[in-house]
């Protein structure tokens, strides 16, 4: 049986328009209410932002994505213990203009863990709103984040990154032994079962 289409970075090209974005969104398949709750908000908050929703400049909130990088056995996840955030998080960031969704999680995957040959597959995982605290220079703002699943390559080595304390695998059993979330321990839940 074959499993999903995956895409490698050169197939997932940058694109500014946010109705990219919102085509993603309005396609995700909610698995229950309050993920069908999330997608009703991340819709309107884009019709709210047509032009900039994707812009880290749009200071009340801004689209971001994540992934959830899985290694070559299915077994194990891969973590940031994130510096600004103090905990263990997926890897991901900001679309900063791009709203090609799945392109923006590969390519902060692969910034934030150096490994090269990470694949996506561009159907979103999970949808997950959440508050990010204001720091010095920026005010407290929403991350409206659509996750995804990434696969790494058997010979995958992460390389830590300035946004990291720490990278590490961890299998969905060693959650409960660290500081994350339950976004974390959700997206866990849907990753190792789809996978």
């Amino acid at each position: 049986m074959n499993g999903p289409r995956l895409y490698t970075t050169e197939e997932l090209v940058f694109a500014p328009e946010v109705a990219l974005a919102r085509a993603i969104l309005a396609s995700y398949v909610p698995w229950n209410a309050a993920q069908r709750a999330e997608r009703e908000r991340m819709l309107r908050f884009v019709d709210e932002h047509p032009e900039d929703a994707h812009q880290r400049t749009l200071l009340v909130g801004h689209l971001t994505a994540s992934a959830l990088v899985i290694d070559s056995t299915g077994e194990r996840a891969l973590l940031t213990h994130h510096k600004k955030l103090g905990r263990w998080l997926q890897l991901g960031g900001h679309c900063d203009g791009d709203a090609n969704l799945p392109g923006v999680a590969l390519r902060e995957c692969i910034e934030e863990s150096g490994i090269a040959g990470l694949a996506i597959d561009p159907v979103p995982l999970d949808l997950d709103v959440h508050v990010i605290p204001a720091r010095k220079d920026e005010p407290e703002h929403l991350h409206l984040d659509t996750r995804f699943l990434v696969h790494a390559p058997t010979d995958a080595r992460e390389v830590l990154s300035d946004e990291s304390i720490a990278l590490r695998w961890f299998r969905p059993e060693e959650l409960a032994t660290i500081p994350t979330d339950d976004s974390v321990h959700r997206l866990f839940e849907r990753a190792f079962r789809a996978h």
